[in-house]
């Protein structure tokens, strides 16, 4: 059932359809930093983040995961998520395009409820992988 939103046929191993987002742009750090309120220097300054050791200003970790959350809202209404954490594990470099996506690795109840875990992460076009997280949806 990979790429599909029928819930009820759900299984292990089923993937979500990717979401990719980018080429990541100062105008787009910029965007990010204003919507946010989050105008760390490293990510809009580039003499900052140069002086700070970086090739350049790189993405917000919040922008890659605000692509993960629109991963899963875009299979799933919003009201279905039901946890959701990860681990930024890479920065996203400026002009990266970031490609987040998602496998369901375990279905199970809770409470009553049938719910499944998905396996998340975001990676670039360079093959990184710069967020690995966990999200838990509801499916009934």
């Amino acid at each position: 059932m990979t790429n599909s939103t029928d819930l009820a046929a759900l299984a292990v191993g089923d993937t979500l359809p990717a979401h990719t987002q980018g080429p990541i742009n100062r105008a787009t750090l910029a965007l990010f930093a204003g919507a946010s309120n989050d105008y760390v220097p490293l990510h809009i300054d580039s003499d900052f983040a140069k002086a700070a050791g970086m090739d350049d200003v790189f993405g917000h970790g919040m922008l890659s995961m605000a692509y993960l959350a629109q991963l899963i809202t875009h299979w799933v209404p919003q009201e279905r998520l039901l946890s959701w954490t990860v681990r930024f594990t890479a920065i996203t470099p400026l002009y990266a395009t970031v490609t987040a996506t998602g496998e369901v690795t375990e279905i199970f109840e809770d409470a009553g409820r049938r719910c499944a875990r998905l396996a998340v992460r975001t990676v670039t076009d360079k093959g990184i992988t710069t967020i690995d997280g966990e999200a838990v949806i509801r499916i009934n």
